[in-house]
């Protein structure tokens, strides 16, 4: 027999009897965090495992859930605190949601041109395209949430998906759709006869690009989801297409395809939705790297960069 003291981080009402003694039947090498979470959820039936934060009594790193007490430095005797993380909700189901809102948004504002300009816009053939590749991008985002992605956390805090969704929803939703297929884009334009966006040689060999970025991208996250068994958060070391050159091969092709749709059309809407996506990817392609280097040390490729080959 071996028992943990559980207190709590700060008063919540889900967990009125904490402080209290969770006591299991085997010993710590044979109990992760995760059964300590739900041996806290048996006491108190409104608080989820993916509500509470565990570690350890005086220290702020959070307990892993797939790892052993043991392996946690959770003794016979030890005190665990437990926050509260509030309302959560699934990394999938966010994912779909953010996704959702330019599906929504691009054929609204594509098919009801009369709502947003006030009459008809006779469409380029730029903006043909661009509707097309934005459609089968997020698309092929939602069919890699529901089919491909295997994510390392469960939940994320419910607030969450408000912020999110305002990256898609907002700059590659509204801003994007109201701007590319605006009158200023349309086949009688200015902007557009005459000029290189016009050109069917630029639009195929920009499209060329897009849907190779595209089909790259989808390489990676089939590598990703290889690496990692159902039901599991196992990382390991991927290889193979891109991944000889970066940490984030994903974040890399991403990027391209939106740099393409950038240089086809020239809008700001475009340009922005880019910087501020790729700057965001960044962010999570140094973390990344730093992780992995971190987890698997000498055996980790040295000459991999971050996200763009040979540079970063």
């Amino acid at each position: 027999m071996a028992s943990v003291k559980v207190s709590a981080a700060k008063s919540t009402p889900l967990a009125r009897n904490l402080p209290t003694f969770i006591t299991f039947d085997k010993p710590m090498h044979e109990q992760t965090v995760h059964d300590l979470k739900k041996a806290i959820t048996a006491k108190n039936p409104k608080f989820h495992p993916s509500r509470q934060k565990l570690t350890l009594k005086g220290e702020s790193k959070p307990l892993a859930d797939h790892s052993t007490l043991k392996e946690a430095g959770v003794e016979d005797g030890s005190e665990v605190t437990v926050k509260d993380l509030g309302p959560q909700i699934g990394w999938r189901t966010v994912y779909l949601i953010e996704y959702a809102g330019p599906l929504v948004i691009h054929p609204l504002i594509y098919h009801f041109p009369r709502l947003f300009f006030g009459g008809a816009v006779q469409h380029s053939v730029l903006q043909k395209y661009v509707y097309a590749a934005v459609m089968l991008h997020f698309i092929k985002r939602e069919l890699e949430t529901l089919f491909v992605h295997r994510f390392s956390h469960g939940t994320m805090p419910f607030r969450n998906v408000f912020k999110n969704s305002g990256h898609y929803h907002i700059l590659s939703g509204l801003l994007l759709a109201y701007s590319v297929y605006s009158p200023t884009f349309a086949a009688n334009s200015p902007y557009i006869r005459g000029t290189i966006r016009e050109n069917p040689n630029f639009l195929w060999s920009c499209l060329a690009v897009w849907l190779f970025a595209e089909l790259s991208n989808l390489s990676a996250h089939l590598t990703l989801r290889s690496l990692r068994p159902a039901g599991t958060t196992k990382r390991a070391i991927p290889y193979g297409y891109g991944f000889s050159l970066v940490s984030c091969p994903n974040y890399f092709f991403e990027t391209v395809a939106w740099t393409v749709i950038a240089v086809m059309t020239g809008s700001y809407a475009a340009w922005l939705f880019l910087v501020v996506g790729t700057y965001q990817m960044a962010v999570w392609a140094i973390k990344k790297h730093k992780n992995y280097k971190k987890e698997f040390g000498k055996d980790y490729p040295a000459n991999r960069k971050a996200m763009f080959p040979f540079i970063f």
